[in-house]
């Protein structure tokens, strides 16, 4: 049983364009699912997966945002916080009227593309996924944040520079990243720029497997993501030229363990 990935692909985009798609950020949405897809196949492959599993890794790439569509029709954010939790949602979306069956025409795969789905924007993974749904949560986790450092580098922020390099780090988000912790956000707290950027770069603590890291190290992205902006205070330059040294030998590191 393989799973018809340009049929799964047709049928995505079919679904996305009964949304507005003229708006950028839900057009962007369309984008993000679409790369996140070609990211998973790619690490699949890199863990030598057999093809049924590499073709399941990358449907699940393709669906794992299939609720921001509605989130921000219904809400104009696509903060959870503020409107729904987008991957239980998803999951709710895929499995509660079988649209899944539009995409793949086994219900073998249901509880780890399920499980996958739900698990794959929350700041941990949840507890009892049996070995396989684990895996493909975090083959998951780690090709939606691989896409996000990618959209940090060449689309988040621009004609925003002027608030970033004004912006300051937050103690607490430092020293989380000093302590090779991701950065939880408080609830109902703003973050300056600067912090939200040190948040992308922290994703590095959470990534899986070995291939993301250098698929991240190949294209260079942590220093592109900080070569972006020079920032007005020397201090905040200073620890940002700190946190450049210490992401790139975590991921060097990464890299070369046997």
């Amino acid at each position: 049983m393989y799973i018809d990935l340009e049929k799964a692909r047709r049928e995505f985009l079919d679904y996305a364009k009964t949304f507005d798609t003229s708006i950028p950020r839900i057009d962007g949405k369309r984008w993000h699912s679409l790369r996140v897809m070609d990211d998973s196949n790619k690490i699949a492959k890199m863990q030598n997966l057999n093809t049924e599993d590499i073709e399941l890794a990358t449907l699940i790439g393709l669906l794992h945002d299939i609720a921001r569509f509605e989130q921000y029709t219904q809400y104009q954010t696509f903060s959870d916080i503020n409107s729904f939790d987008h991957g239980d949602y998803g999951a709710k979306l895929l499995f509660e009227n079988n649209m899944i069956k539009n995409y793949i025409d086994t219900d073998k795969y249901n509880s780890i593309i399920e499980k996958a789905v739900k698990n794959h924007n929350k700041f941990t993974i949840e507890e009892g996924l049996t070995d396989r749904e684990e895996f493909f949560a975090k083959l998951i986790r780690d090709a939606d944040k691989l896409d996000i450092i990618y959209e940090s580098v060449y689309i988040f922020w621009k004609g925003e520079e002027e608030k970033v390099i004004s912006s300051k780090i937050d103690e607490d988000v430092l020293n989380q990243f000093l302590n090779e912790k991701q950065i939880k956000r408080e609830k109902g707290k703003k973050y300056q720029y600067i912090n939200k950027i040190i948040s992308v770069i922290a994703f590095i603590y959470d990534i899986n497997y070995k291939g993301t890291f250098e698929i991240i190290h190949e294209n260079d992205y942590i220093n592109k993501i900080l070569d972006r902006y020079k920032y007005n205070d020397l201090h905040t330059q200073e620890e940002i030229e700190k946190i450049r040294k210490i992401a790139n030998e975590y991921i060097y590191e990464k890299i070369n363990i046997k």
